[in-house]
């Protein structure tokens, strides 16, 4: 910034800012791709933006990155001058033509109603679009993110907050790209509502190379416990704060001769300083008094400022204001319940005085420096907007939210602007403020807002509701809360279970949903217990086999399970006769169909479970991925016993369909991670290992998404890890097992692969022989005593033999020939032909020469290309050892076509090396 500049102060809040100004100009111009240049200043890279270990980039490296934008962080004490500077930076952008500002500003008072501070950015760009330029804007995410940025109304009952976020990154990433950068400005970032504060957090840091710059200004010591990350981003190191301070003693002594003339002496001036501690709004506020006193600016005054400086904040502010007389205190009561953006027509009413009395009320408050503005009004500072509302009596206070709710209501605020203010009302046994209180709820519901919702829904329990209801209200209590909190959502479901007043309907739906909670919170034997107990309760007929399926599915999905073979017995007893009349008997089909895969049946029979299922290829009315009645977990059952019974087509439309049917619902959160995650698993099974890597990561990066821990991660490492074995990348499959915690115990839920069997095998690929022995015998136990044989699926005896070969031959010879029973009977040619494969590494030469030719025969009928390509390999060694040259040549050949379609790296440096040495045994031959 040029001297010329630096003297053009826009506030006595700009004092002493000179470094400051500097960082937030450059960013703005750096932004707009204008060259600057860069000044050396003491201590300067501590206010950069960008990732602390950037300062030492040259300066061509930095002004890329700069023009890319970034995030800058303004970090202050209330009245420290941070909203002077967003002033600034927003003055400085409006001078030009070349980028677009977004505004907004969090506030004490609508910090619990969802997307305020979203709307304010995004809303006036929005609007000035026409319609059919905000669908072209949105594409695909017009129905996801439109209720949250309040340009459509609801179109579900329910959004998926991560779709949310995701269509609101995806918003303002088009604005950002395809019209002009964006300067993104929050003011009072520390009371932005939790959903809109979530967004911007998450969103910024993942800014890189994006015409966008994220202005945040908060209070360090304010910062909100609803958004952990917002902490961790700014105690972080993706970008350092610019942190303001008091002005100094000189600073002071300049803002006073300005303001009272240059005759104003040293001690008066360093009596301001003293008593404001260089706060610049205390001292602005300070020496507007002393100017409307007419106050001689000398060391005779001075011993008054404290008296008149103690009127400019706290109690003193709030005698100030009483002073003005007993209307204006009321008008300024009812400015304080609304908070921000305060229509003076709503404020005259909750005032109880006419529009006149009102427009003289908000003038005597502007002309005291309480209230600005005129169409809408504000309080000039926060800091006055927080003294003049706990100023108010508290049965005063409470008693005027109640009415500002029915303001606002009769207003058509919407229910979501009531709520916030019944939020605040001492309960009363008051049904309007109930139903107000579950509409509310509806509509956060509606929006992505579940932890809104929540609040409304709990505080309406407390009004209480009438007795008829409570039932529901605990009901919806606790579906609000299922994506967000499953132990919450167990509390208010046990108990409305526990009241007489739910229909059997509704009961039916509530155990079933608590089911879920408890499996998502990973209490599967809960899960399991608690739909056969209701199923009990409940006469012969749909809802009893709906939650008898469950209770099925919760314990048929357990890796500890006791009693597993008294409960496939029973599933085949059940399902033995079920035509597939509906969908409680299309669950308990597929359930009978998956148990047959893992306990490795007849593959022809576990599939003809499956068929009974499907229409045409197709999922029946009402068993669709986004049914909210049967879960994902079905369908998600049936394209997994396709995938392992060599129905690779059908797994993959089916996966596809649920990739396409969660991103159109906008469920960006573990439906779709689960989605990515069985894709992956399907080209995995067909071989093509770069691309089921690919999707496995992003199902994997969806999962940390939501939280460590989470049982969705176990499947998406599993897979991951499966995949870089395949591919030769041990190293890389060591480092997601690691960065995932995959350890033991492992996840009570079934996983594919198994979990166990899986980490055997990775300490094979890695050489620690005697551990892998000690985990594939313990999974092998486990798995032996539930009958859970699919080789495919747990390879664990397979793998077990092959390390217990030198020392136990016998053992290993035993193992093979048992996993070989297991793989005839399921009867796919991958599992036949893998289990030969697997199982010649423990035969001699010519046994192993003469399995390995069968294996290949049954894997080139396979769809699954790895595994045939990895057979192709193994025969070919086997060739050459018995002095087939000729033939391995061709078998190796073969496999080095396939290997480099599969992207299996390992495979292709094998058969690259086998190669070469077959030809330089040859070349040795010729001379």
């Amino acid at each position: 910034m040029s001297g010329q500049q630096r003297e053009r102060v826009l506030s006595a809040a700009l004092f002493e800012r000179e470094r400051e100004l500097s960082v937030v100009e450059r960013a703005v111009y750096g932004l707009c791709g204008r060259e600057i240049q860069k000044e050396s200043t003491e201590n300067e890279g501590d206010l950069e933006t960008g990732r602390a270990d950037e300062e030492n980039e040259p300066d061509g490296a930095r002004a890329v990155r700069e023009r890319e934008g970034g995030l800058l962080l303004i970090s202050g004490e209330a009245g420290l001058g941070k909203t002077s500077l967003l002033t600034h930076v927003r003055r400085l952008a409006g001078e030009r033509d070349d980028c677009t500002v977004l505004f907004g500003r969090g506030s004490k008072s609508a910090e619990r109603v969802p997307f305020t501070v979203v709307r304010q950015l995004l809303q006036p760009e929005l609007a000035a679009m026409t319609q059919e330029a905000r669908r072209e804007l949105l594409g695909d995410w017009h129905d996801i993110a439109g209720p949250a940025l309040g340009i459509i109304p609801p179109v579900g009952p329910q959004a998926d907050p991560q779709g949310v976020r995701d269509g609101l990154d995806w918003v303002i990433t088009q604005l950002a790209l395809n019209h002009k950068p964006l300067i993104a400005i929050v003011d009072d970032a520390h009371w932005v509502d939790p959903e809109s504060l979530a967004w911007i957090t998450s969103f910024a840091v993942r800014l890189r190379e994006m015409p966008l710059l994220i202005v945040l200004a908060y209070r360090p010591e304010e910062l909100p416990d609803h958004t952990p990350g917002f902490k961790d981003l700014v105690a972080g190191r993706v970008a350092r704060p610019i942190e303001l301070r008091a002005l100094t003693p000189e600073a002071v002594t300049g803002l006073v001769r300005e303001a009272l003339g240059p005759g104003a002496d040293d001690p008066f001036c360093r009596e301001v300083w003293a008593v404001t501690g260089g706060n610049p709004y205390e001292a602005v506020e300070l020496i507007a008094k002393a100017r409307d006193r007419d106050m001689d600016p000398v060391e005779e005054s001075a011993a008054l400022l404290r008296d008149l400086g103690a009127a400019a904040r706290g109690p003193g502010l709030v005698a100030r204001l009483e002073q003005l007389g007993s209307a204006v205190t009321r008008f300024a009561y009812a400015a304080a319940v609304f908070g921000t953006e305060i229509e003076p027509r709503l404020a005259a009413n909750l005032a109880g005085m006419g529009p006149a009395e009102a427009d003289q009320r908000a003038d005597q408050l502007r002309e005291a420096r309480i209230l600005t503005g005129t169409t809408k009004l504000e309080f000039v500072h926060p800091l006055i907007a927080t003294a003049v509302y706990r100023a108010i009596p508290t049965g005063t206070r409470t008693a005027m939210h109640g009415q500002a709710a029915w303001l606002c209501h009769d207003a058509g605020k919407g229910v979501a602007i009531s709520a916030r203010h019944l939020l605040e009302v001492h309960p009363e046994a008051d049904v309007e403020v109930v139903g107000q209180l579950r509409a509310a709820a509806r509509e956060h519901l509606a929006v992505g807002a579940p932890d809104a919702a929540r609040r409304c829904l709990e505080r309406a329990l407390l009004e209480p509701p009438p007795e008829e209801e409570r039932a529901m209200l605990l009901y919806e209590l606790g579906c609000a809360a299922l994506l967000t909190s499953p132990q919450t959502t167990v509390n208010h479901l046990r108990s409305a279970l526990a009241l007489p007043d739910l229909s059997e309907e509704l009961r039916i739906d509530a155990t079933f949903r608590l089911s879920q909670a408890y499996a998502h919170n990973s209490q599967l034997d809960e899960a399991a217990k608690v739909v056969a107990d209701q199923a009990k309760r409940i006469p012969t007929g749909p809802g009893r086999m709906r939650l008898q399926a469950a209770h099925y599915m919760w314990k048929g999905v357990q890796v500890e399970e006791e009693d597993t073979t008294g409960r496939s017995r029973r599933i085949a007893e059940l399902a033995r006769d079920l035509e597939g009349r509906d969908n409680a008997e299309h669950t308990l089909l597929v359930l009978r169909a998956f148990d047959g895969l893992i306990r490795s049946e007849n593959a022809l029979e576990v599939a003809e479970f499956v068929d009974r299922v499907l229409v045409d290829g197709k999922l029946p009315d009402g068993l669709g991925w986004t049914n909210a009645e049967w879960g994902f977990e079905i369908p998600s059952l049936i394209g997994v016993v396709c995938a392992y019974t060599d129905r690779l087509d059908e797994a993959g439309e089916l996966f596809d369909q649920a990739v396409r049917a969660f991103e159109i619902a906008g469920w960006s959160g573990a439906h779709l991670a689960f989605a990515h995650d069985f894709r992956g698993l399907v080209l995995r099974r067909r071989g093509d290992l770069e691309a089921a890597e690919k999707a496995l990561r992003k199902g994997l990066d969806l999962a940390h998404r939501l939280g460590p821990g989470l049982p969705i991660q176990w499947d998406g490492t599993c897979m991951l890890i499966d995949t870089l074995l395949a591919r030769g990348k041990v190293e890389e499959a060591q480092e997601v097992a690691e960065a995932n915690s995959f350890l033991p115990p492992y996840s009570p839920v079934i996983v594919l692969p198994d979990a166990a069997c899986l980490a055997g095998r990775l300490l094979l690929a890695r050489g620690q022989t005697k551990e892998a022995i000690v985990e594939l015998e313990a999974a092998g136990q486990k798995l032996k005593e539930r009958g859970r044989n699919n080789t495919l699926w747990a390879p664990w005896a397979l793998d077990l033999a092959v390390a217990v070969m030198d020392e136990e031959p016998e053992r290993a010879r035993t193992l093979v020939g048992q996993a070989l029973q297991h793989a005839m009977r399921f009867g796919t040619d991958t599992a036949i032909g893998e289990a030969l494969r697997l199982a010649a590494r423990i035969d001699e030469p010519q046994e192993r020469l003469a399995k390995l030719g069968k294996a290949v025969a049954h894997l080139r009928m396979s769809p699954c290309r790895y595994e045939f390509a990895a057979a192709l390999v193994d025969h070919g060694v086997a060739l050459r050892d018995s002095g087939h040259k000729a033939e391995a040549v061709e078998r190796l050949r073969e496999s080095l076509e396939i290997s480099e379609r599969c992207g299996a790296d390992g495979l292709v440096r094998t058969a690259r090396a086998e190669l070469m040495e077959l030809d330089a045994e040859e070349a040795e031959s010729a001379n």
